[in-house]
């Protein structure tokens, strides 16, 4: 119904924002990767929304763009995962990481958002499968089960999902797991 906003950003209360058009204020909430990339306060400001009618509110949510606003639909058509728990999810990882993890089946970084259990995570991954592709934002790099197994390893070693992600687009294709770890860790460790 509402499909975008254009106007001006009013009130930013994470995870909710003001976005005034036209003399009418919307309340829009947000997840906080929209959060941290909204202008300052009076400046202009477009957002993709969705539209959510519950028996009880009228709520519309918005996204910096059509990506996390596919996500979030893909998400909420999951039974058991509502818009709040889908804001959390995008909140916690980006639509990239997101397909990632669907990509790679880990469960275990979806458990990390706050609100997903391990049951929840793992009907994610079961439902979104396929349904994440490279028009959402995958990682550029193709997963291939030597990266998975030096991504886990990195991850062992107490770097965040985020590090070791980034430290794998740095290595060359084809490098094996023993190498690929030791031209991670030296990545890392000039960041």
């Amino acid at each position: 119904m509402i499909g975008k906003l254009t106007g001006t950003l009013g009130d930013k209360n994470p995870p909710q924002v003001l976005v005034e058009c036209n003399g009418v204020g919307y309340e829009v909430q947000v997840p906080m990767s929209t959060f941290y990339n909204l202008p300052a306060q009076g400046s202009p400001v477009s957002l993709l929304t969705h539209f959510v009618v519950r028996e009880d509110a009228q709520i519309l949510y918005g996204f910096e763009t059509q990506n996390e606003r596919e996500a979030f639909r893909q998400l909420i058509k999951i039974s058991g995962v509502g818009p709040r728990t889908a804001l959390s999810v995008l909140s916690g990882m980006s639509v990239g990481e997101l397909a990632q993890a669907v990509t790679l089946q880990q469960a275990a970084r979806l458990v990390k958002v706050p609100g997903i259990g391990k049951k929840t995570a793992e009907r994610l991954l079961l439902e979104l499968k396929g349904k994440l592709g490279a028009d959402l934002g995958a990682s550029a790099f193709v997963a291939n089960d030597d990266h998975t197994d030096i991504l886990q390893a990195l991850v062992a070693l107490g770097y965040s999902d985020k590090e070791a992600a980034l430290s794998l687009k740095a290595l060359p294709s084809g490098v094996g797991v023993g190498e690929g770890i030791k031209l991670a860790l030296k990545a890392l460790s000039r960041a």
